[in-house]
């Protein structure tokens, strides 16, 4: 079977610009797989608000990221796409950062030029380290991989700091550092992404996220201006988030969930997603060579 990191590249090869959609959990990279997307996200912002109920600020661990992408991996053949903030440290701990992740079946990783007191990208006075600590970072991850086809991408937070100068150049130095894809995060115009996508010859990322300071373009103006994937970190979280509050407040007002059914997924419909038919057929066969075993 093809690596992680090989199936993230024949999806590029396959799909432009490639959506890739964030999956929260194990189930919805399941749901994600059976509706036809090509390559999933975990996002660290999601690890962060979902598994731990903090907020986005750099403050949960490898471990704790790992602990996702492996169950995450575990149920999707699907490449993920994995987000770890600035690497969790040095240049060794960067270097562990991407065999732990190759290790754990991630596709690939961006790592960002955030200093480790990172902040959401679309939220306002974020920090970045010098020019050379991100390169150095790019060099650092280039050089543990264990898979040659693991993506390791280079995100700049630069535009909303110093400007598209300085993301322009910044991109170039990690294309030069060994950086697979560029991430350009929280462009605020569909020519700044032109912008970079001329300045380099690895393929650049769009994050087209709810609420934050990027319009929500569609594919097709994407692919206007070179974007070669287009990133959902959260949506269907938000979605989520807002039915399950929406749940919770009725069943609550009215004492019953009658009047919510019909917002919520059939047991039907997760059975099929989960195969879990297909496990209790599994359960009869057994128990029934079991049975006939005793009665002999």
């Amino acid at each position: 079977m093809k690596s992680a990191g090989k199936r993230l590249q024949l999806a590029l090869e396959e799909e432009s610009p490639l959506q890739v959609v964030g999956t929260i959990n194990a189930y919805t990279a399941i749901m994600a797989e059976s509706v036809g997307y090509r390559a999933i996200y975990l996002s660290g912002a999601g690890v962060a608000n979902a598994s731990f109920g903090l907020p986005d600020l750099g403050m949960t661990s490898l471990n704790d990221v790992l602990e996702d992408v492996r169950r995450i991996t575990a149920a999707s053949t699907l490449p993920l796409l994995v987000d770890v903030d600035t690497g969790w440290g040095g240049a060794f701990n960067i270097g562990r950062t991407v065999k732990e992740l190759i290790k754990a079946g991630a596709a690939g990783m961006h790592i960002e030029d955030q200093v480790s007191q990172k902040r959401c990208g679309h939220r306002p006075n974020k920090e970045i380290v010098s020019r050379d600590e991100m390169a150095d970072r790019i060099k650092a991850s280039v050089d543990a991989k264990i898979d040659p086809d693991f993506m390791v991408m280079a995100r700049t937070d630069a535009l909303a700091v110093v400007g598209l100068d300085e993301v322009i150049a910044r991109a170039k130095l990690c294309e030069a550092a060994g950086a697979d894809a560029i991430f350009a995060e929280a462009m605020t115009d569909l020519s700044m992404y032109e912008r970079v996508t001329q300045a380099v010859d690895i393929p650049v990322l769009a994050n087209i996220t709810e609420f934050g300071s990027t319009p929500l373009y569609t594919t097709e103006e994407l692919a206007s201006v070179g974007i070669d994937m287009a990133l959902y970190p959260l949506s269907a979280f938000r979605a989520m988030n807002l039915a399950a509050l929406n749940v919770y407040r009725g069943l609550r007002e009215a004492g019953t969930q009658s009047h919510l059914v019909d917002q919520m997924q059939t047991r039907a419909d997760l059975y099929e997603f989960l195969g879990y038919h297909e496990y209790e057929q599994k359960l009869d066969t057994l128990f029934a060579e079991q049975s006939g075993k005793n009665s002999e």
